[in-house]
């Protein structure tokens, strides 16, 4: 028996087999060092990247506590944002398939909130959510929080940067002081550190590295100067020509700046930043993650969340002044055993940053000259896809093999013509090769799908 399987621990037999099922092969990392100690119901404080299994550990954690009997609100995980809540409960829910009759509800803003409350009337073993929503249901009384056992503040950094400061010190009273507590979070700035010593008991700290191997992320650096910072940018495309991107904005502003320049040279290119609403943010993530745009400008803060498992490249049109930023953001391409490109534009002015870079890296950072780039004129990066959305979701009972089902039985569609297909509460997004687009919207105007008819159209 291997010293990192998911044998060596307390887990019952039934939840060994699940997850030899899912495909756990053995524990990552973080999951060897900080498991254990969650299963020994310590607090711990875990510094480790997203992808890193972080999931799992506190998952397998706090599930092992579940008392399935008792329909109170047992564990708590905290998030960022709607799509780390949902990523979260989608993995808390496979790991949990071993425990019989576990009720997972996710709150979160950007949904009406008298269904949430419906549903927590029924009682929950676990809540996934965001701290304003899960603020509203304390204040409402529609969600009581008094038999915790478990609370979990996941990309603790994140919920502090954007603003969750108050809600988290609210939700956090009106817990058990003998809760146990788990935080996790990429960096540890001071603001956390004076977290932790607020709401956790003998903390363990465990620090899993957040860099990559040496060969994994090519990293190149390119200076230049204010007035060519764009055409830069559009240079590193050109001569990379990576399949999809996620470049990297200090400001709302700038992201709706670059988009509209990619925009304009033939490049399929979205914004995500806060000034958003939910439904359009979901859009733009979706259409992301299914290949439907090519490159995706953002903030950090409207980022968090962001889980593409394979990403061509990063590039950071802007350094940022904090190393460990640079290296979360890096962090996002070169996943599962893939190599990773992470491309930056520097000013003269911003060498600083590099230098905190290469000794927070302890190595040299590479630079090329501008004009070492290969470009072309008649450039341009067009995605395969194009997503559909429909009028019918979760609520409806649809599931994605009916979609997948409709599309390839009914309207003639090959399964290889079919992308990704996301399932909300209300609405479904597909994505379908644009060749066979108007194909399948035709389909959705004259047939059914589960014996009804759904209105179908193409986001653009």
């Amino acid at each position: 028996m291997s010293d990192n399987s998911f044998a060596t621990l307390k887990l019952p037999q039934a939840q060994l087999d699940n997850l030899d099922s899912l495909g756990y092969v053995g524990m990552t990392p973080v999951q060897a060092a900080s498991l254990p100690q969650i299963l020994d119901e310590k607090d711990l404080i875990v510094q480790a990247k997203t992808g890193s299994g972080k999931t799992a550990a506190f998952g397998l954690g706090l599930l092992d506590k579940i008392n399935p009997r008792f329909f109170g609100v047992q564990s708590m995980v905290l998030c960022p944002t709607r799509e780390l809540a949902d990523q979260v409960a989608k993995e808390l829910r496979s790991l949990a398939r071993c425990i019989p009759n576990i009720k997972i509800v996710t709150l979160c803003g950007g949904t009406k909130l008298r269904p949430q409350a419906d549903s927590l009337e029924h009682g929950a073993h676990i809540v996934v959510g965001t701290p304003g929503r899960i603020q509203d249901h304390l204040s409402r009384q529609t969600l009581d929080i008094s038999q915790l056992e478990t609370l979990v503040l996941d990309e603790a950094d994140r919920m502090l940067d954007m603003g969750f400061q108050d809600e988290i010190n609210h939700i956090v009273r009106e817990t058990p002081e003998s809760r146990q507590t788990l935080l996790f979070s990429a960096t540890f700035p001071d603001s956390i550190k004076k977290m932790c010593r607020s709401i956790q008991k003998d903390s363990i700290t465990v620090k899993v590295d957040a860099e990559h191997e040496a060969d994994v992320i090519q990293q190149v650096f390119y200076k230049t100067n204010p007035y060519q910072r764009k055409d830069t940018l559009l240079g590193i495309l050109e001569h990379y020509a990576p399949q999809n991107t996620v470049v990297f904005c200090h400001t709302k502003i700038q992201c709706a700046e670059i988009e509209l320049f990619l925009q304009e040279h033939d490049i399929d290119a979205l914004a995500l930043h806060g000034d958003l609403e939910q439904r359009e943010r979901d859009q733009v993530l979706v259409r992301f993650s299914n290949n439907s745009c090519s490159v995706l400008v953002a903030t950090d803060v409207a980022a968090r969340g962001l889980d593409i498992k394979s990403l061509g490249a990063v590039i950071n049109y802007e350094l940022p002044h904090d190393p460990e930023i640079y290296v979360h953001r890096i962090g996002r391409t070169g996943r599962a055993g893939e190599n990773g490109l992470a491309l930056s534009i520097y000013l003269e002015d911003e060498v600083s940053r590099i230098i905190a870079i290469e000794d927070f890296l302890e190595t040299e950072c590479v630079n090329e000259e501008v004009e070492s780039l290969n470009r072309n004129i008649s450039f341009s990066l067009v995605a395969p896809m194009t997503t559909l959305q429909l009028d019918s979701g979760k609520k409806n009972k649809l599931r994605p093999g009916d979609l997948l089902g409709a599309l390839t039985k009914d309207a003639g569609l090959d399964g290889s013509q079919i992308g990704k297909i996301n399932i909300f509460d209300m609405m479904s997004y597909v994505a379908i090769e644009k060749s066979v687009a108007a194909k399948a919207l035709q389909h959705f105007r004259n047939g059914k799908v589960k014996g009804r008819n759904i209105r179908a159209r193409e986001i653009r």
